[in-house]
């Protein structure tokens, strides 16, 4: 009796769901975007919304809740109703986050579904043109002859910019200090004032100063090679196993139900097919990346993994 009832249960959840996802959506989705208006979540996050607005036939609205590098955000999406009816885009912040601040209000890992990794953005170790370094190889060996060996800028503690420097330290057994600043915008006009040695920044950013030669770019921060910048070779190729990047991805809250999660990600995939899509990518440096429910929650707790090992090795604490 007991076996009957449970699996009446689950044919009437299972029931519910697929009409659920078939009528879905059937009122406004409130997309969440954790970070300031203008910065890449944000810029992101509007192209998408305006697209995912046309294929589903209903207003996403783009709501921007900032604060405490992500988590306000956040915290209101996994306390949100699991309903598919708001959905967040955010970075990998959430994965440095679940070891930086030693207490969230929310569970990263458990509290939410993560839907769809839509796009990348390298960073890019970039030098002051005073630095005598041609590559990263060169670097590390200029690095080691200094007594003091050199310094690097980043957007703030904990930031992936940050992280990225650590990361080098420790794969090439090399010193190299860290001097924090607010924000890229100041770490850029150190960089090009010769105030730090180098950093690591995003595409986006470094590519008029590289252009102009204020600035001389040495590796990506990804995996494979950037089509924006196909002539820069990996950190990787110089380092085996590092990897850093800026990535963009789509998380609902925990208990969300299967039916509309795939139907989400359906959605999301189509959108960043669609060549404006791709289009505005492009202009804004991100390369385009696919990553549904099957493969993205794998990915984000090796993602944790990755940055619980550099937040603990680097002594970062929130700012």
């Amino acid at each position: 009796m007991r076996l009957a009832t449970a699996v009446g249960l689950a044919i009437a959840i299972c029931t519910s769901g697929n009409a659920a996802a078939q009528s879905y959506p059937v009122k406004p989705i409130r997309l969440i975007v954790p970070f300031a208006v203008g910065g890449g979540a944000d810029i992101l996050g509007r192209h998408f919304g305006q697209k995912l607005g046309e294929q589903l036939g209903r207003t996403v609205v783009v709501e921007t809740r900032t604060g405490a590098g992500g988590n306000i955000g956040a915290e209101l999406t996994a306390r949100s109703p699991p309903d598919g009816y708001t959905i967040m885009l955010t970075t990998n912040s959430m994965a440095v986050n679940t070891t930086l601040y030693p207490k969230l209000a929310y569970n990263p890992v458990t509290d939410f579904i993560p839907v769809a990794l839509v796009a990348t953005v390298p960073l890019v170790l970039v030098v002051h043109p005073l630095v005598p370094a041609k590559s990263v190889k060169e670097l590390v060996a200029l690095a080691k002859k200094r007594p003091d060996g050199l310094n690097f800028g980043s957007n703030g503690s904990g930031t992936t910019s940050h992280l990225s420097g650590v990361l080098l330290a420790d794969l090439a057994k090399v010193k190299i200090a860290h001097i924090p600043y607010k924000g890229a915008g100041a770490v850029m006009t150190a960089l090009l004032g010769g105030e730090v040695d180098m950093g690591f920044v995003g595409a986006i950013g470094a590519t008029p100063h590289l252009k102009s030669g204020r600035l001389r770019a040495l590796a990506v921060t990804t995996a494979q090679r950037s089509t924006a910048m196909p002539e820069l070779p990996t950190m990787a190729s110089s380092y085996p196993g590092f990897e850093t990047d800026a990535w963009y991805g789509f998380f609902v809250p925990a208990g969300t139900p299967p039916p509309i999660v795939s139907r989400l990600n359906d959605e999301i995939q189509k959108a960043q097919r669609a060549p404006d899509m791709r289009a505005a990518m492009a202009r804004d440096g991100a390369e385009p990346t696919s990553m549904g429910p099957a493969e993205f929650p794998a990915f984000f707790r090796r993602e944790v993994a990755k940055y619980a090992k550099l937040v603990k090795l680097s002594g970062a604490t929130p700012e």
